[in-house]
């Protein structure tokens, strides 16, 4: 088995993943002469999500390509927005709540399990439905049997949400699904929601939509101002 040593660079964006010696500029690392550069630079703590254009001696490689001694590595970051063969749906993990439901207030396909069905599961339902995952979790993001995925890069939900939009680009229809279940809305008569209204709701709105999945009705209630301001914001920022 033949062995070496590489340099590698980590671009600015990644270095959050990588151990302080391998920050701020060109690093020694051992290979063995058998491991992809996509193990490699895994092994250095990257997700492959999360890796752009794979960069050796100046000429671009795929992750199966087997580094040997002598060679320079530079790792990328992603190119924003990151295009996609497929229309952008995603799946998100038990800890990202908020932030599915503000895709889906913005008309984004979000699917979301909860309760949690744990990794393996979650993987299997991004490949069938070749959803892209995202998560802060960079085990799962490993999984290589995902369609795609993401790291969230911060914990707080209007960074996430600018993050999320920001690379991925996708078709902004707000207020057409269900921040619920995922569902798409339909506008519907005062008379068949009626049932499923507060007390006095009925005397105070006019105008409703129901989801054709669960049933959630919706109106412009108390916190229409706060979800407005945050499509607003999206719209201003990303929209077309």
């Amino acid at each position: 088995m033949g062995t070496g040593e590489i340099t590698v660079e980590f671009a600015t964006e990644l270095e959050l993943f990588v151990a302080a010696g391998l920050r701020g500029g060109p690093s020694s690392v051992r290979v063995d002469g058998v491991s992809t550069v996509g193990h490699v630079v895994e092994s250095l703590g990257v997700p492959l999500t999360e890796a752009g254009a794979l960069v050796v001696n100046e000429q671009t490689v795929g992750p199966a390509y087997v580094p040997k001694d002598g060679d320079s590595l530079a790792v990328r970051a992603v190119t924003r927005p990151q295009r996609m063969p497929d229309p952008v749906r995603f799946l998100l993990d038990i800890h990202l709540g908020t932030l599915v439901r503000r895709l889906r207030l913005l008309g984004i396909d979000a699917a979301y399990e909860n309760p949690d069905i744990g990794d393996a599961a979650l993987a299997t339902r991004s490949a069938a439905e070749r959803r892209i995952l995202l998560s802060r979790d960079r085990g799962l993001l490993r999984r290589r049997e995902i369609y795609a995925g993401a790291y969230i890069y911060s914990h707080k939900p209007a960074e996430q949400l600018d993050d999320v939009l920001s690379r991925f680009a996708p078709p902004l229809a707000p207020w057409t699904r269900c921040t619920t279940c995922n569902g798409l809305l339909r506008e519907t008569d005062k008379a068949t929601v009626l049932e499923r209204l507060p007390n006095q709701t009925e005397q105070t709105y006019d105008t409703f939509a129901q989801c054709v999945d669960c049933g959630q009705t919706y109106w412009k209630g108390a916190h229409h101002a706060r979800l407005d301001a945050i499509v607003a914001h999206a719209q201003r920022k990303f929209g077309s």
